[in-house]
């Protein structure tokens, strides 16, 4: 595995309180924080490393942690349209209104704290709460109105696993999550240490972090965050044709593709045809109501476009001035 480190190896400090400071973050910028969070697994890693992040597969994260993520996509920290900005934005408000309303007081850690026993084991806590013999550390999040959906039956199980990886590091026995959701409505859930359940995380994020160390990419999980990890780590063929005739898991593997790809197209045709049923029931009108719900089929407002061919044939010198590269893409073709 290659490996490439931007600031020096630092020295593991154990502060009164009993935590091990693996770097402060004070003076870090956000690139040398990243390079310190690919030593190990962090707390918003540990719910991808055990295959339950809804957003990112262990393929993915495998991929961050052996260098090999330059070509993914990355969120921008300055754009104010994306999740993470105004995640970053709100976590002192949601702290604040945190203290106001359970009248703990909160300060902040800077520092990325490691597991006394599991080296691996990173974590960077929003908030550490002082003086309180219940709750030792506060989580902030922001929720959208979409994101706000994860939170109907509480706290998501990818934050709940998150939460129990920094109990699990830093030896504390219970942290609040503050959520603020859709701008306006804090909720405040309490997860106490389980000793079971960080037992079997260990684990599990013991196996992951086998995969980083001997280089080997976990299986893929069929998510898009696995495609999207495949396209980059096979983006070209060399020709090379492979029998698999005489392996017994990639043949069933292959057999039930093509067994499910034949029920989805049955069930797509079957769909296309209670679909027009319906429209054809509907004719003109905008909408009908049914026993258990509703369909709408209204007309989109017309809109304009450019014909670019024939733009193209009226001004062909356009096109070599304007034309870009696309680089070109594996298919996945079955026969």
């Amino acid at each position: 595995m290659s490996t490439t480190q931007s600031i020096p190896q630092p020295t593991i400090q154990k502060t009164s309180r009993g935590l091990l400071r693996l770097v402060s973050t004070k003076e870090l910028s956000r690139d040398e924080w990243l390079d310190v969070r690919k030593r190990g697994i962090g707390s918003s890693d540990s719910s991808a490393a055990i295959g339950l992040n809804p957003y990112k597969s262990q393929l993915e994260l495998w991929l961050e942690k052996t260098n090999r993520d330059q070509h993914l996509a990355k969120p921008n920290p300055d754009d104010d349209t994306a999740p993470v900005f105004w995640g970053v934005v709100l976590e002192p408000i949601v702290a604040s209104q945190y203290q106001r309303r359970s009248g703990n007081k909160v300060r902040k850690v800077n520092a990325v704290l490691q597991h006394p026993e599991h080296p691996w084991m990173l974590a960077n806590i929003d908030r550490e709460v002082i003086g309180s013999p219940d709750v030792q550390i506060l989580e902030c999040k922001t929720a959208g109105l979409n994101g706000a959906k994860l939170w109907r039956e509480g706290v998501p199980k990818y934050v709940e696993v998150q939460v129990m990886h920094q109990l699990a590091v830093t030896g504390k026995q219970a942290a609040d999550v503050a959520v603020l959701l859709g701008g306006q409505q804090l909720e405040v859930y309490r997860i106490e240490r389980d000793e079971l359940l960080i037992k079997h995380l260990i684990e599990l994020e013991r196996q992951f972090w086998h995969y980083v160390e001997t280089d080997t990419p976990p299986p893929a999980d069929g998510s898009d965050s696995a495609e999207r990890a495949l396209r980059l780590l096979y983006p070209e063929d060399d020709g090379e044709e492979l029998d698999f005739t005489q392996d017994q898991v990639l043949s069933e593997a292959f057999f039930n593709l093509k067994q499910v790809r034949h029920t989805l197209a049955e069930l797509n045709q079957r769909e296309a045809a209670l679909k027009q049923t319906l429209q054809q029931a509907i004719g003109s009108a905008s909408k009908a109501i049914f026993a258990d719900g509703s369909v709408s089929w209204k007309k989109s407002r017309d809109s304009l476009g450019v014909d670019t061919a024939a733009l193209f044939n009226d001004h062909p010198e356009l096109k070599s001035r304007y034309q870009v590269g696309k680089p070109g893409s594996r298919r996945f073709l079955v026969s």
